[in-house]
Order: C-alpha cells, then structure tokens, then sequence
C-alpha cells in the first residue's frame, strides 16, 4: 500500500458514519503499478495552454479595441496582459502554476483595485470574453462551467458604482 492509498484509506475510515456501515474507498488512477496519480483537470480536457492561449489573444483583441477597458492596460505590454490571464486561467483550471510561480497569489480584489471596475466596465469584460469563448468552442460541459466562473469572478471584480 502507498502513502496515497493509506491517506485514502484512513480518510474513508474517519468520515464512516455510525451506522456501521463501511466507508466506499477511494480509488486512485496510476501510471504503472507504483506510479504517480494521474490527473485529469479541465485544462487537460479542452486542450491545455494552445487552448487557454486562444482564450487570451481572442479576448484582448476585443479589449485592446474597447474605449472603457483598453485605457486600463498599459498600452506597451499586451503581450504581458496576455501572458497574465492566460497563465491565470490555465493555473484556475488545474494547469501548471507559472502564474503563482511568477506572480504569489492571485489576490484578485487587491490587483484590480487601482481601477475603476464599474458595472459598464464589467460587462464589457464579460463581452470580449464570451466572445472568445465563442471563438475557440469549449465542449459544451466545460463552456458552461467556464462561463459561470467568470460571471461569478466579473462580478466580485466590481469595485465602483457609477
């Protein structure tokens, strides 16, 4: 038994209710008979960073044309804009962590802070990036789930009330 089966294992075992009956293991896929779990997150699912780079450069070719939203970003570091939500979204998804490597933590409130995310603002957000969710066509579950996360974080991002 490995460390992961036992931490499983015991997991099961703590969380069995009182009726006696016994906990459903968890089951773990390896590589090998003894090797590393493998994982399967949403990044893998819909194709990993050319995926989540299509999502960047579709999104801010909408926002570099945005009268309310270009002005926000520093006009000579598009490239930097893009790495940034890509890297974001692709860690967001079970991704590789460059954006905590070079960034720290998210912090998504504070980093936005010194702009003024009003109501407008966040709308006109969520258009460019429904339209590069448009444009690069997630399979369908995932195009759901990706969309209500960014409502939900646009949302949280609104920091000004006209």
């Amino acid at each position: 038994m490995t460390n992961d089966d036992a931490t499983a294992a015991a997991q099961a075992a703590a969380t069995a209710g009182s009726t006696g009956e016994q906990p459903t293991p968890r089951l773990t896929l390896r590589a090998g008979e003894t090797g590393h779990a493998v994982t399967d997150t949403v990044w893998s699912q819909v194709g990993g960073t050319e995926t989540f780079e299509r999502i960047a450069r579709a999104f801010y070719r909408g926002i570099r044309e945005d009268e309310v939203l270009a002005p926000m970003y520093p006009q000579d570091d598009w490239e930097g804009a893009t790495w940034r939500i890509q890297a974001f979204l692709e860690q967001y998804w079970g991704g590789p962590s460059a954006y905590q490597e070079e960034r720290g933590h998210p912090r998504l409130r504070m980093r936005h802070a010194p702009f003024p995310v009003t109501p407008d603002a966040k709308e006109r957000w969520l258009k460019h990036m429904h339209a590069a969710l448009d444009e690069v066509e997630l399979p369908p579950m995932h195009d759901a789930a990706f969309r209500d996360y960014i409502e939900r974080a646009a949302l949280a991002m609104v920091n000004r009330f006209e």
